[in-house]
């Protein structure tokens, strides 16, 4: 983290401030609570432009008015911000603004909660002199299909393109034409799409950028605020409801620089919609047929006794912590059943060593990084938020960025090194990385080490890249952003063992720098830490062994498992091998499924209970760095909903299995009693901001981080490969991918399902021509019978060799391909 500032003392009309020595004058006025205007000033946009000039001041010494927003204060400084040459700036000022701007304050969806009119009220001149016609445009425009712009109310603050330039770097939106002709816009008037372009809508000081979903919606007198966490990613942002008349009517940033920075994803900001959704499940079903609460515990009750041990539950990433915490004690405790899993699922080993907090990075640390390494994961698809994060610390200077990495990825650009493994090579490909990262420290401590290409298998492949890598890694001085995705498959745990050795061998457990895993579901973390993970109980506890996923699924095939429960989860559509899932849950004897909407799991339900969504549930969460959050309900529950965390006490009871939880602070209180590094947080703690547990003395609870034995990393996995060790001429290498619309959340709101995504195959320039594919052409990709028809979209960053498909489309998806790595791509 970087050092504290020293503070310096000014004096600003006559009030004497303390500040810290650089800070802007107009945030160290604040501090005497002196309020100076601003329009176009914005510390999360980064430097200050001075282009609105309302922030003029007067400074002793200085002959001519200054912009407050631009100036850094110095010790000694007198400053006047009331004197009668900066009232007559100001109200002229204003009065310049109000030339062209309508007077349309009843009809604006910004009236009530609008700058200008603040402004205009507290410093304007009170009266216009303005006779003449005022500038007119059309009004108002589609600028996407989530936001429209009034250009007759801009008043050019230049806060939206500097987003669009300097924060997102999607560079669609700038200053068009000149003089009084000049407005925001996009080239040729093309719809401004962009995953984080609805933060323009809450930038925008005035009533010139507005939310499709929410114009004419409410007026501020109308409406109530209350704050959360997302939970429709990882990210887990903290987010403001606008609620009218118990119903969520949008959502805002709730600005918590340790997670979010002060932004939304366009998921985030657009995505509440389907809590009033008519799709909603809001009853209990049992057989299809809809039941009361009761009938529906006794049935389920009755299944999951005559299921006993025989009983698994998997839990997915949008369930809370006191969820995953009551649903792991209901199978554990009153089923006898170790089979208790996540959709971020860990080896028990490797999710304790990976959650040591010394070696745990805080979102923070990107800012001071020296270095960061982005490895198994695009944060653009997994975890937007942070995203901009990493390009907000190489836009500042201070870190140089490297991607590793299976596809091409929204950073690649800005890195400075980029290296490409095939998929599921990730294993051989990091253990090369450890191999050179151990090198060189030992080669600094005057001992010889191993190279890259003496790790085991064919090494030639990530040799090159991983000395490029590594050549650009500061021991002691890094942040590792990698994607948990890197421990699925068969070289999973190999590939964390050694993602642990290259954080051993940078020197990782020192403040200000460690690693950040991306979980895939929103609160994976949380639920590991839980207890909801096999072999291995509340707080990394020892626990008898118990199937994983694919366990699970093969155990619902062969019928020595009875029952499952789903709790958030949809394994037909998101998990690997959704064909073979299909089966096993056709299979089972009985399927439990909690959720929110019908979907291809639930089709073969017996028992649905109605999930409640992210603005109604009352618990917590941990950020992916170890931050607790807490989730507060904003709206009441729909029809007959009831708290899940009260159902599964409730379940558990008529098991024979009282829990003692009688409401939510209860269920945290009974988790910090069995997760040792949670020991005595409470809600109040958890506040507003969250608490990251690592930063408690509690945290030492967790064991130190332990190394790697080398023995323990495996190579490449086995691959249908000609002689030579390259793949076939005619088969290619299947990797999938997480894609930010690809998901239930995009399907069931409204306002977002243009952002859907058609499948599509990415490959690299040369096997297309090798296979006769121009990009646009339509082709069916194929695996041992089961194919999945694709467009074809040509990448030349991609490495040879390699096709990557969609996870999770709602037609057409990857995962109904066999879970092989060989596959054909066929032009009909």
């Amino acid at each position: 983290m970087s050092a504290e500032r020293s503070k310096v003392t000014l004096v600003v009309d006559g009030v004497e401030v303390t500040a810290d020595d650089g800070a802007m004058l107009v945030d160290a006025a604040k501090e005497g609570d002196v309020e100076i205007p601003v329009f176009c000033y914005e510390p999360k946009l980064g430097g200050p432009v001075g282009a609105c000039r309302m922030c003029l001041v007067e400074i002793e010494g200085i002959p001519k008015l200054q912009t407050a927003c631009s100036t850094p204060v110095r010790d000694g400084m007198v400053v006047y911000t009331r004197t009668d040459r900066v009232i007559e700036s100001q109200s002229a000022v204003v009065e310049f603004l109000l030339v062209n701007h309508p007077l349309d304050c009843p009809v604006c969806d910004k009236g009530g909660e609008c700058p200008l009119q603040d402004i205009a009220m507290g410093w304007g001149p009170g009266r216009s002199r303005m006779t003449e016609p005022k500038r007119h445009f059309r009004k108002p425009m589609p600028l996407s299909p989530l936001v429209r712009i009034d250009r007759e109310r801009c008043i050019l603050c230049y806060r939206c393109v500097r987003f669009s330039q300097d924060v997102a770097e999607d560079e669609q939106l700038q200053l068009l034409e000149r003089g009084a002709s000049s407005h925001v816009g996009t080239f040729d008037d093309h719809p401004y799409i962009a995953p984080f372009h609805g933060n323009i809508i809450e930038l925008c000081p005035v009533g010139a950028l507005t939310a499709e979903a929410y114009r004419f919606r409410a007026r501020p007198w109308d409406i109530e605020d209350s704050g959360s966490v997302c939970t429709l990613c990882p990210s887990q942002c903290n987010v403001m409801f606008t609620v009218r008349d118990e119903h969520v009517q949008r959502v805002l940033a709730r600005d918590n620089d340790d997670v979010d920075a002060g932004w939304l994803c366009d998921k985030g900001r657009f995505g509440f919609q389907m809590i009033t959704s008519e799709e909603r499940i809001v009853e209990p079903r049992v057989g299809g047929s809809r039941a009361g609460w009761e009938a529906a515990l006794d049935a389920v009750a009755e299944r999951l006794r005559s299921a006993g041990e025989r009983t698994a539950a998997i839990v997915g990433g949008q369930t809370s912590n006191e969820e995953g915490y009551l649903i792991q004690r209901l199978l554990r405790g009153a089923l006898g059943s170790a089979n208790i899993t996540s959709v971020d699922e860990l080896e028990a080993g490797l999710a304790r060593r990976l959650a040591a907090p010394e070696l745990g990075a805080a979102v923070p640390d990107l800012d001071a990084a020296e270095s960061i390494l982005v490895v198994g994961t695009d944060p653009l698809n997994s975890i937007p938020i942070l995203d901009l994060r990493i390009r907000r610390a190489i836009r500042q200077g201070r870190a140089r960025l490297v991607v590793a990495s299976e596809r091409p990825t929204a950073l690649d650009g800005g890195a400075e090194e980029t290296a490409r493994y095939a998929p599921g090579d990730a294993a051989g490909f990091l253990a090369a990385l450890a191999a050179e990262l151990g090198n060189r420290r030992q080669a600094g401590a005057g001992t010889p080490g191993r190279a890259a290409d003496e790790v085991p298998g064919d090494g030639s492949d990530w040799a090159e890249g991983a000395r490029r890598i590594a050549g650009e890694l500061r021991p002691g001085k890094t942040v590792i952003v990698y994607g948990e995705r890197l421990g699925r498959g068969p070289g999973g745990d190999s590939a964390l063992a050694s993602l642990l050795e290259c954080a051993r061998a940078l020197d990782l457990a020192t403040a200000g720098a460690g690693v950040i895993g991306v979980p895939e579901g929103a609160n994976g973390r949380g639920l590991r830490e839980v207890g909801c993970l096999p072999g291995a109980g509340p707080g990394f506890a020892e626990a008898p062994a118990g199937r994983g996923l694919d366990r699970i699924k093969q155990g619902l095939l062969d019928g020595e498992l009875d029952a499952v429960v789903l709790v958030h989860a949809d394994p037909i559509r998101n998990l690997p091998d959704g064909p073979g899932w299909a089966e096993a849950l056709r299979r089972a004897r009985t399927v439990i499924a909690v959720s929110a909407f019908d979907d291809a799991s639930t089709e073969t339900a017996d028992i649905v209970f109605p999930a409640e969504s992210y603005a109604e549930k009352e618990g917590t969460v941990t950020h992916p760095d170890g931050r607790l959050q807490r989730l507060r309900p904003a709206v009441p529950h729909p029809g007959n909903v009831h708290p899940i965390w009260q159902v599964l006490a409730e379940l558990g009871a008529r098991l024979g299995h009282e829990t003692g939880i009688g409401s939510v602070p209860e269920a945290v209180a009974t988790i910090a009693a069995e997760v040792p590094f949670y020991a005595g947080i409470t809600p109040e703690e958890i506040g507003g901001r969250g608490v990251r547990w690592q930063e408690r003395p509690a945290a030492s609870a967790v064991a130190e981080l332990a190394a790697v034995p080398p023995e323990q990393r495996t190579s490449r996995t086995n691959l249908d490969r000609d002689d030579s060790g390259t793949l076939t001429a005619d088969r290619l290498r299947l990797g999938t991918y997480p894609a930010l619309w690809a998901d239930e959340i995009t399907d069931r709101n409204v306002a977002l399902r243009f952002l859907a995504p058609a499948q599509t195959v990415e490959l690299a320039p040369s096997d297309g021509e090798r296979l006769g594919l121009a990009s646009g052409d339509e082709v069916e990709v194929r695996s041992n019978g089961t194919g999945v028809r694709a467009r074809v979209a040509l990448n030349e960053r991609m490495r040879p060799g390699a096709v990557f498909l969609i996870e999770a489309t709602a037609a057409e998806n990857a995962n109904a391909l066999p879970a092989e790595l060989n596959v054909e791509v066929i032009k009909p």
